[in-house]
């Protein structure tokens, strides 16, 4: 007995049994309910363990005492101990509790069955919904992938519907383009043909005329062979045919309505686009106002002393083989009208911007020439041109700057002071007809000294002045702009 409670005694049950029992409760609330109930397992085995062997202590100490030692601690302690558990565990449990139990274990697992089967039975239903539902997935998908390959279909044909739609466009705006080019030639074509009426309604005119001169010649032919003294008569007076107008004298009239309304329209559209030209390469708008002023004004001598130089070959030339009523003068006039197109302008513009190049009054990027504004100089010199066949011809006014300010000569610009009496520069030059004013000029007029502007712009010498010519262009103002007494006469007419 002794051993077996020295091996109790080290073997430590009670001390491993509180252990156990405290980690339990440590790990109670963690753990789950089987582990829960294995640890009470283990701890009731282990308890029932320990009670065995103490069961067999208290067995071998009796043994030890003999039939009579510890019968009465037996019959104070142990029995009633043992009494008083199994009449607890009887008041607790009895036997209709213990049937309820089994009835309430019975239900329990019913229902658990039927939870079972319930539960299996809806997952069923899941997976059966799942199942449709992957199938309308799928079939989404097949409807969004067909979509889709619509439209890209769609696209291309809308890309290629577009394409072919601006193609149609280009050839829209070519066919546009080349309706109006032929509205253009039509146009044209028209103009000619109120041209072609004009001379025709002149020619018939004309006729007219030479026919009734016919008549009369013939008439004065009769009476020249009859003995009547009518001939001496009529050769001591004027011809009659001499009276018949020419060509030039016929068309006088329309040229010369013609003639002034291109001036006016050279104003509008060339003058313009001369500006915005030279606004490119000039910011001061008053210099480029008097580049264009003054190219206008020596376009203006330059087609005149052309004119005047044409006119003396012309004459030299029908001088030989001239016969006719007409004079001299009339036949050259009436020829030069029906060959304008003789005229060398390009002679003129080359003449008009060598003038152009050396006058101090104006300036000009060195980079750049004169020849931008050639359009507006040929056109000039071409209307000048023909504005010299009138009688009598249309010219422009004398002008100058400083000069006083005359509403029925001028108007004034935009940006006038238009209580200033004096004229400090001119932007067009004024129309006129011997002494009447046909179309009126435009001038700037503001307060200050323009006088001795001038005088100081004539002494310092312009640095476009100031840059060396080329060779070829000293050449060319060397040899075209001579100061003969024939270009100094013409250069103040």
């Amino acid at each position: 007995m002794a051993d077996t409670l020295r091996r109790l005694a080290k073997t430590s049950s009670f001390s491993v049994l509180q252990d156990k029992l405290e980690s339990w409760h440590e790990d109670y609330h963690v753990i789950s309910c089987d582990q829960n109930l294995n640890r009470c397992c283990d701890l009731i085995e282990l308890t029932a363990a320990i009670q065995g062997q103490l069961f067999s202590i208290l067995n071998l100490t009796a043994a030890e005492g003999g039939h009579y030692a510890g019968v009465d601690t037996l019959k104070m302690r142990l029995l009633p101990w043992l009494g008083t558990c199994f009449s607890m565990a009887r008041s607790s449990v009895t036997e209709n509790t213990s049937l309820q139990l089994i009835q309430d274990s019975a239900e329990k697992d019913r229902r658990i069955r039927e939870l079972s089967s319930s539960h299996d039975n809806e997952i069923q239903k899941i997976e059966t919904q799942l199942c449709s539902t992957r199938l309308q997935l799928d079939s989404v998908r097949a409807e969004l992938e067909d979509a889709q390959k619509e439209l890209d279909e769609t696209k291309s044909k809308s890309a290629t519907t577009l394409l072919a739609t601006e193609d149609e466009i280009l050839e829209l705006k070519s066919d546009l383009r080349s309706a109006h080019e032929q509205l253009e030639i039509y146009k044209r074509k028209l103009d000619a043909l109120d041209d072609y009426e004009r001379q025709v309604h002149l020619l018939r005119d004309e006729v007219s005329y030479l026919n009734t001169e016919k008549a009369m010649l013939q008439e004065r032919l009769v009476r020249s062979r009859s003995p009547s003294p009518l001939p001496r008569l009529s050769r001591s007076t004027s011809p009659i045919r001499s009276e018949s107008p020419t060509r030039a004298q016929l068309t006088s009239s329309s040229r010369h309505a013609r003639l002034v309304s291109r001036f006016s329209d050279l104003y509008a559209v060339e003058r313009l686009e001369a500006q915005s030209v030279l606004r490119r390469y000039i910011d001061d708008l008053e210099m480029v106002q008097k580049i264009i002023f003054i190219a206008v004004v020596e376009s203006f001598k330059t087609a005149k002393l052309a004119y005047r130089q044409f006119k003396l070959r012309v004459r030299k030339t029908l001088s030989s083989s001239h016969f006719g009523p007409e004079s001299l003068e009339d036949a050259a006039v009436d020829y030069i009208v029906r060959n304008l197109d003789l005229y060398d302008v390009q002679a003129s513009v080359n003449d008009v911007i060598n003038a152009m190049n050396v006058n101090p009054r104006i300036s000009f990027p060195p980079e750049v020439d004169f020849a931008l504004i050639s359009a507006l100089i040929r056109e000039t010199c071409r209307m000048v041109f023909a504005m010299q066949t009138l009688d009598p011809p249309l010219d422009l006014a004398f002008a100058s700057d400083g000069e006083l300010y005359n509403d029925s000569k001028y108007r004034r610009s935009y940006d006038s002071e238009f209580t200033a009496p004096l004229v400090m520069y001119h932007v067009w030059p004024t129309l006129v007809e011997g002494h009447t004013i046909l179309v009126k000029g435009e001038a700037v007029t503001r307060r200050g000294a323009p006088w001795s502007r001038r005088r100081s712009r004539s002494r310092s010498v312009s640095p476009v002045r100031a840059r060396s010519l080329s060779p070829s262009r000293s050449l060319r103002f060397n040899s075209k702009r001579s100061l003969s007494p024939q270009r100094l006469t013409a250069s103040r007419l």
